[in-house]
């Protein structure tokens, strides 16, 4: 028989962590931080000029954040919002990923000729760059934490690291360039398809993990009476997709219409659209998965959309051109 005191601590409810959406802001030099109880900005990094990529410590205790103005990796404090290190990288940096461990961070470059730079979170330094077949655009970290898998732009290519010796495993080239990727897992956490969206396709392929295939194509519908927006795009119609937390539902963006798609897992079946805003161009989502928050870069406002009914629930002004955003849980 349990003591008194256990059963009541059982009974208590688990306190969840603050969980903010951290919003980049490609033109400017500052990052917002949204509140999703509230959808209101809540705190505000500035001093990172064409601030990128956003990575958040698994502990909640930093944000990694790439600086294009100055190829470098800026470390920045989750309470007081100040950057705490400037750590140089070897080129011209896109997006950013840090290891389910929180002890590597993957920095996308994407000068040529192309790598990752691996930057050790104890020491704060650039311990390593992996050479990669064309400028990097995006870095990602599987859902088990065992691979990195970088996308080129340039080299139309889609390289999977071994995070363990920090190598290339494998290597998928497309007709078109490698943009944003999300994650299926299987029921032990590992991966079981990818979904990569590809420059001038209007969806996006998926990929079977374990074989390195492509194995089928989704194509975004047209929305009738919508004009199509080809200006601006930078060849890339489809560019921001993800996973809600629960795996249920997969999001994807269009430029040229200005809408958000859902697609119901692991069928690929749509389930709907949702106009947004001008331009979108990378989604996040709640921990709860019951709002989707997608940066408009051409709008400059942040469209929150309610997952079970599909419906905006706000638009949430924030700086010039955001695009990347992240989801983080503070302590």
């Amino acid at each position: 028989m349990r003591p008194i005191w256990v059963t009541l601590l059982l009974a208590l409810p688990v306190v969840a962590g603050t969980v903010r959406i951290v919003q980049t802001n490609s033109a400017g030099d500052s990052v917002h931080l949204i509140d999703p109880a509230t959808n209101k900005v809540v705190g505000v990094i500035n001093g990172i000029e064409v601030n990128h990529g956003a990575a958040v410590a698994p502990d909640g205790s930093r944000f990694y954040i790439t600086n294009e103005a100055e190829s470098t990796l800026d470390v920045v404090d989750a309470k007081s919002l100040k950057i705490t290190a400037h750590i140089p990288l070897t080129g011209h940096p896109n997006n950013v990923a840090v290891s389910r461990d929180g002890r590597r961070v993957y920095a996308a470059i994407a000068a040529a000729p192309g790598a990752v730079d691996v930057i050790d979170t104890a020491s704060l330094k650039n311990v390593k760059s992996i050479p990669i077949k064309g400028p990097v655009h995006n870095t990602f970290v599987t859902p088990d934490g065992k691979y990195v898998v970088a996308g080129s732009v340039v080299g139309k290519t889609l390289t999977v690291i071994d995070s363990q010796t920090e190598e290339p495993a494998w290597m998928m080239t497309f007709e078109g360039g490698v943009r944003p990727i999300t994650f299926e897992k299987n029921p032990d956490g590992s991966t079981k398809r990818m979904f990569v969206q590809i420059s001038d396709f209007h969806g996006f392929a998926v990929i079977d993990f374990a074989t390195h295939k492509e194995i089928q194509r989704i194509t975004l519908p047209e929305v009738p009476g919508v004009t199509k927006n080809t200006e601006g795009v930078q060849g890339s119609p489809s560019h921001g997709i993800g996973i809600t937390p629960d795996g249920k539902v997969l999001w994807a963006t269009s430029k040229w219409y200005g809408y958000v798609y859902a697609y119901s897992m692991p069928d690929l079946k749509l389930l709907g659209s949702v106009a947004v805003g001008d331009d979108p161009d990378w989604l996040t989502f709640t921990p709860d998965s019951k709002s989707v928050y997608v940066a408009c870069a051409g709008s400059n406002f942040v469209t929150v959309v309610d997952i079970p009914t599909r419906k905006v629930v706000t638009r949430i002004p924030v700086g010039q051109v955001p695009k990347r955003n992240i989801t983080a849980v503070l302590p």
